[in-house]
């Protein structure tokens, strides 16, 4: 028992001496500190980019700080109060990022919402923090708050960043009305600007976020400034930073994760923001920027891999294609040795840095022949798509958090990947296993506690500073973490199996055809599911069959796809245990999306919506016959 015991004396004083090294770091700094910082450091280096029309423009960083001065002096002038909450409700722009900060150094606390929220939703978030100003992007989200104004008693002022304002209403205001009042204060105040900075805390609150949730009303999860320092120096430790990072802002800035790649990171650490508005233009803007620091969420990565792999199998060339296949799969050869930690053979080596402009030739057909680090998280990836990418040269790494703990408090080295696992915990954090397999986290960079809700703050957060994060997972002997599945969306079978439908679902996705699935089986006697054909595969696969189909939903429905598919499911099935293995499955006409609200706007599955949406089709699969 002793050498046990040891071991774990000697973990904690690991743990404890890189807590205190980074709270030494942090200690007593806030964003607008580090923003002023690295203002200083990076002055007339590009910070915000964005294109307007067809033309680039762009802030320097010394433009940027003008531009949040100059908002949060008119702000302070216009009656913002310490501690009140401003609405942010807008796709990604610059416009967002000088307005958040104007927002801190005023005093107050931004607050994203999802442009897709119901306006009920809307009303319930802004109720809930009793915001008292918003910053909208156009006259249609206007015209949304318009609508329920009289639900909004708190809220005595808006902002329109585009559009005109109506005459007479002194609830709308432009964009540039705070500016122009803080440019006047600037000029009778001087150094306004800087006392204001100054009176903001460490333990203030950056930010609230509300978890977007699949049932009920959505909660707000408290993040004050000192936790997001925390997490990005200890970050910083593992993932090195570079003042000349290039990141394009495409995520929801209402998650954490669109958050603190867009606009936290480069706060303390310099480098791009390239903007993109609409995510359906994701592709095209990274082949213009070419990005050297790439976060997706799976279904990014799964789309880049769909994409590329069509691209390949269509090439007219058989020696040109098979040159691509053989470099791959050198590539892939290599990056598994190295993982592994095993030397990598001379020759082979040879053979891997002569086909290196081939694998890059392949990454710049996607525009990450640049990229240095690429990540993802916030839901499951399949493994195969990962070595796809390192086989490529791209060293493509999972991560792990929630928003209760910041950001992700696990991610790999990028010379000490593993697949299959989302990495091991950054310096000081303790991650452990309770008995019942959920994880538990406690660092510098929890959660304070949920906004007006101490009920719920002391049920996921114990005595002892332990965060239950209601995931369920696994670590081995090198600490590396393997997540299994959210503790609540379990599959418990009528004769009590627990199943991870995460799992099953992995299998499905493994072939090609099969772009979305979703295993069910909770409460029943097997486990079935529905699945989607990928979108930019199927109609590849159906011309090289001979098929001639209008749509997915026409493909959906045809016999040899069906049977393929069959195929699919079948080979799946072998790779799990036999009351994992699905009975049944559903193929569905359309591809799910957070429109058409299987997914959240993060694009994680919202499975009690697509159990309760697709009920009659699930109820067929367990029709006796």
């Amino acid at each position: 028992m002793r050498g046990p015991r040891m071991a774990t004396i000697m973990e904690m004083r690991e743990v404890a001496a890189e807590r205190a090294q980074i709270d030494a770091k942090v200690h007593g700094g806030t964003l607008l500190s580090a923003f002023l910082a690295t203002v200083e450091r990076h002055r007339d280096a590009e910070a915000l980019r964005w294109k307007q029309g067809a033309d680039w423009q762009s802030l320097s960083w010394r433009q940027y700080s003008e531009a949040v001065r100059h908002v949060a002096l008119g702000l302070h002038a216009e009656g913002l109060e310490r501690g009140e909450f401003v609405l942010i409700v807008s796709r990604n722009r610059p416009e967002t990022h000088v307005a958040e900060l104007g927002v801190l150094a005023a005093g107050g606390v931004p607050l994203y919402l999802y442009n897709a929220l119901a306006p009920e939703q809307v009303a319930y978030i802004a109720n809930h923090c009793e915001a008292t100003v918003a910053f909208l992007e156009n006259p249609d989200v206007l015209r949304s708050f318009a609508a329920i104004r009289h639900q909004l008693p708190h809220l005595r002022r808006i902002f329109l960043l585009e559009g005109g304002t109506e005459r007479g209403d002194d609830w709308v205001s432009a964009w540039d009305q705070p500016s122009v009042a803080g440019r006047g204060v600037e000029q009778s105040a001087p150094g306004a600007f800087e006392r204001l900075c100054d009176a903001v805390q460490p333990d203030d609150l950056a930010t609230v976020i509300y978890t977007s949730g699949t049932t009920g009303w959505p909660k707000g999860v408290r993040i004050a400034h000192r936790s997001v320092l925390w997490n990005l120096t200890s970050m910083n430790m593992v993932l090195p930073p570079s003042p000349d990072r290039r990141r394009i802002s495409y995520l929801p800035m209402a998650h954490v994760t669109g958050r603190l790649i867009a606009m936290w990171e480069p706060i303390l650490n310099g480098g791009t923001v390239v903007f993109c508005p609409d995510p359906s233009q994701l592709f095209d803007l990274t082949l213009e920027v070419r990005p050297t620091w790439f976060m997706g969420v799976p279904r990014i990565w799964e789309k880049l891999h769909a994409g590329l792999t069509v691209r390949l199998a269509a090439d007219p060339d058989p020696a040109h294609r098979a040159l691509l296949t053989e470099a791959i799969e050198i590539g892939r050869q290599v990056a598994a040795l190295r993982q592994r930690s095993e030397p990598v053979p001379p020759e082979l080596e040879r053979e891997f840095d002569g086909t290196a402009s081939i694998r890059r030739g392949v990454l710049a057909c996607v525009g990450l022949d640049n990229c240095e680090v690429a990540g993802t998280g916030a839901a499951p990836i399949e493994p195969g798509i990962l070595r796809f990418f390192h086989a490529l040269g791209l060293p493509l790494t999972e991560g792990w958090g929630m928003t209760e703990l910041t950001a992700a408090v696990t991610v790999m080295a990028l010379d000490r990947i593993r697949v299959g696992t989302v990495g091991y915990a950054i310096p000081g954090v303790e991650v452990r296993v309770a008995e019942d397999g959920e994880l538990l986290v406690r660092c510098g960079c929890v959660t304070p506690g949920y906004h007006k809700d101490p009920e719920l703050t002391a049920s996921t957060i114990d005595a002892e500073g332990w965060l239950h994060t209601g995931d369920v997972g696994t670590i081995d002997d090198d600490g590396y973490v393997r997540i299994v599945d959210r503790k609540k969306e379990l599959i418990i079978t009528s004769g009590g199996k627990n199943i991870s439908p995460a799992a099953v679902e992995q299998q499905l996705l493994r072939h090609p055809l099969i772009g979305q699935a979703c295993a069910i089986g909770d409460r029943r006697k097997y486990v079935t599911a529905l699945l989607v054909l990928d979108p930019d595969v199927a109609p590849a696969w159906a011309r090289r069959h001979g098929i001639e189909a209008a749509s997915i939903s026409d493909l959906a429905c045809h016999p040899e796809v069906l049977t393929e598919v069959e195929r699919a499911v079948d080979e799946a099935n072998q790779h799990l245990a036999r009351v994992e293995q699905v009975k049944r499955f559903r193929l569905l006409p359309k591809e799910w999306t957070a429109g058409s609200g299987e997914l959240t706007p993060t694009m994680k599955k919202r499975r009690r919506f697509i159990v309760e949406k697709y009920a009659r089709e699930i109820e067929g699969m367990y029709v006796e016959g």
